[in-house]
């Protein structure tokens, strides 16, 4: 009898190695990191069976729902085989660029990424014309393609839900998820990842499943990443922008993401950086889809060395050159800071985070931060160590 429920709490006693005849398209560092999770679910997983995986940020998730749908794949011209949803636009994005990559050698399936915001006249033509294997999609969007009969998932043998406790957390989008569920085989493989997820969530997503192994990499408390120094500044709102500065000056980084709490915070923040000169370029719901995919994809590409952005990046995107994180404005809670925070330190590599401390509720913000996970955050010292948070 398998056992259905996994707990890995240590990193360090963990020294298998796992190999497949995949080519090795994943991150050249700490690679124990993100095999680890990669180890647990991919046996499982590739022969069919239901999985609930929690585990930390940058520990290489999408490529375990990746392999194993590539693994398990039979392709038929016209017939969507497998239905990959999350919560965003961007993350969408990045997960059909990895499903292309990982496939390259595989010239007879095809993926799409579906999602709001673009055309749906064209994405009808685009369908029709040449159906994929594999659709990686935003709920909405997809629903209504899968409603008029577009898109059929009569022959979709693998669903699944990547950020899955943003997708069922909001009512209206766990219903656009429930009505995709509808439409597909009884018969198939589910499959849900997220780095955070409630008690009160997890019944919710086990219903969509069938007996799953549930693996949960590191436990609740131990949410933290390995190799990312963390920091606070106290300060007041109006000392903001001259510790940014003075920050950005003094630190070395590859790349930084700043996060603000809102849209127009957004805009102002990079408006003041490129007048003083610095590198950054912005990224909010303000702007159109096209435009979004475009400032990702240049700092992506490494044109741009600074990222000022609400929270529309902060789960899943995944930029390797990202070493530094800098909360402008702290989160709302707890989770959502483990979600920023982990944009660096990708695959357990070294990062830094600074967190900006101005009200009360920040400070509430903090403490929590402190009381759930396993993690040290110490005031901010007069100079950092560079080779704590910058790769050798």
């Amino acid at each position: 009898m398998r056992k259905r429920t996994l707990r890995v709490h240590s990193y360090h006693n963990w020294t298998r190695n796992w190999t497949t005849n995949w080519p090795d398209f994943g991150p050249k560092t700490h690679k124990n990191f993100s095999i680890l999770v990669q180890h647990e679910c991919i046996p499982q997983a590739i022969l069919g069976m239901d999985v609930l995986c929690q585990a930390k940020s940058g520990m290489g998730k999408t490529a375990v729902f990746v392999i194993t749908v590539l693994q398990q794949l039979d392709p038929s011209p016209g017939e969507v085989g497998a239905v990959i949803m999350c919560h965003t636009r961007e993350l969408a994005y990045q997960i059909s660029h990895e499903m292309t990559r990982f496939s390259a050698h595989m010239p007879n399936v095809k993926c799409a990424v579906i999602y709001g915001g673009v055309n749906i006249k064209t994405q009808r033509e685009e369908l029709k014309a040449n159906m994929p294997n594999v659709i990686v999609a935003t709920p909405g969007r997809l629903k209504v393609l899968v409603q008029e009969g577009t898109i059929s998932l009569k022959k979709c043998a693998h669903f699944i839900l990547d950020e899955c406790d943003k997708c069922l957390e909001k009512l209206d989008m766990r219903a656009d998820v429930q009505e995709i569920f509808k439409l597909t085989p009884h018969d198939k493989q589910v499959m849900m990842f997220t780095a955070t997820l409630s008690k009160e969530l997890r019944p919710v997503c086990k219903k969509f499943m069938n007996d799953p192994m549930e693996i949960f990499v590191d436990d609740e408390t131990k949410l933290t990443l390995h190799g990312l120094v963390q920091h606070y500044v106290k300060l007041e709102e109006q000392e903001k922008n001259r510790k940014l500065t003075d920050l950005l000056d003094a630190l070395q980084f590859n790349q930084v993401v700043i996060f603000v709490s809102s849209v127009v915070r957004c805009t102002a923040l990079d408006k003041l950086m490129q007048e003083c000169n610095f590198p950054s370029i912005a990224i909010s719901r303000a702007m159109s889809q096209e435009e979004r995919l475009l400032r990702y994809q240049s700092f992506k590409d490494g044109n741009k060395r600074i990222l000022v952005a609400t929270d529309l990046v902060a789960r899943g995107i995944d930029i390797e050159r990202v070493n530094i994180v800098i909360n402008y404005d702290m989160p709302g809670d707890a989770d959502t800071y483990l979600h920023r925070v982990g944009r660096a330190g990708r695959f357990g590599t070294k990062g830094l985070a600074i967190s900006f401390v101005s009200s009360s509720e920040d400070s509430d913000v903090l403490s929590k931060v402190h009381e759930r996970f396993e993690v040290s955050i110490d005031g901010l010292p007069d100079e950092i160590d560079t080779s704590s948070y910058m790769p050798s």
